[in-house]
């Protein structure tokens, strides 16, 4: 290995070949750090040939072929067959800036102890516009990132490959909110670094903005549920509270994301899928609509105040 350039392991687990897949792709042959290797695990796609067509042209990249177990499984086999010393996971409809692989690197050479490194990443729709500017901040402790304040998701974040195996890599188990789970247990093992440029580029297109919503408020749910609990066993109490921020923030967002879904289910004269909507939410999240009403109260009267001569 290049004590200069440690090898980055680049991994992509797919299940299909879709109009994003060249455009991922492309952006890792065009990197400006050269010592990379890209591993593609199949997870089950249809036209595995495809897969190997697509990949056979990229220097130093290989196909893993597999039966469909599931993102976390893919991506954990990836992990086996990696060789070099940063991991960095990309989605196959996803893309990158030439540069990230080459300042992510540097802050990890620059501090050597880190296990992760995340960068600012913006949200395209399908045709490559810009629908949201990178709004990701610098982490100050465990505790930011157990809160969900930091905008730290596995898409822009490279991960120390000894750090990650020591973690136990994803659950496999867990489908939905598997990098949270992932997050949590890496902040117990050391530091994470911030890149603020936008190096990464997460597409919100049909196929993905459609996603069940409500499975992914209940896994997040479980998963912060899992991590509460084990910090209260241990008597982390700061860890506890922390975790308890995120789940008023997960049930808000339940109810957000069921009115967004209401909505566009009354945009198509559905109106009892509408109110399907809010009964989900108010199941799912009881609290979180008092919750929500309390902020948006409390930010009124700050804003009032400032106005106050």
């Amino acid at each position: 290995m290049n004590s200069v350039m440690p090898l980055v392991s680049v991994i992509l687990a797919t299940n299909r070949i879709g109009p994003f897949f060249p455009e991922a792709l492309a952006s890792v042959e065009a990197q400006s750090y050269s010592n990379v290797e890209l591993i593609v695990v199949d997870d089950g796609a249809p036209e595995s040939a495809e897969v190997d067509l697509a990949v056979s042209s990229i220097t130093n990249a290989r196909v893993i072929h597999q039966a469909a177990a599931g993102v976390s499984v893919a991506r954990n086999v990836g992990i086996a067959a990696a060789q070099g010393e940063y991991v960095a996971f990309l989605d196959d409809d996803d893309r990158w800036d030439p540069r990230r692989l080459e300042l992510q690197v540097g802050h990890f050479l620059a501090t050597p102890h880190a296990v992760a490194c995340y960068c600012g990443m913006r949200t395209i729709n399908h045709e490559g516009e810009v629908l949201a500017h990178a709004d990701q901040v610098p982490v100050a402790d465990r505790l930011d990132i157990a809160r969900r304040s930091t905008g730290i998701i596995l898409p822009n974040t490279m991960v120390r490959r000894a750090a990650l195996v020591a973690a136990g890599g994803f659950h496999a188990g867990i489908r939905l909110a598997e990098d949270l789970d992932l997050m949590l247990r890496l902040a117990e093992r050391g530091d994470f670094l911030f890149e603020p440029q936008a190096l990464v580029d997460y597409r919100n297109h049909g196929s993905n903005t459609t996603r069940r919503h409500r499975d992914l408020v209940e896994s997040i749910e479980r998963v912060l549920r899992l991590h509460r609990g084990n910090a209260h066993e241990r008597g982390d109490i700061d860890l506890v509270e922390a975790l308890d921020e995120s789940l008023r923030k997960n049930r808000r967002f339940a109810w957000w994301s069921a009115g967004r879904a209401a909505k566009a289910e009354l945009q198509h004269r559905r109106p009892f899928k509408a109110a399907g909507e809010f009964r989900w939410a108010l199941m799912a999240a009881p609290t979180g609509l008092v919750d929500g009403g309390l902020r948006s109260l409390q930010r009124i009267r700050r804003r009032s105040s400032k106005q106050l001569p």
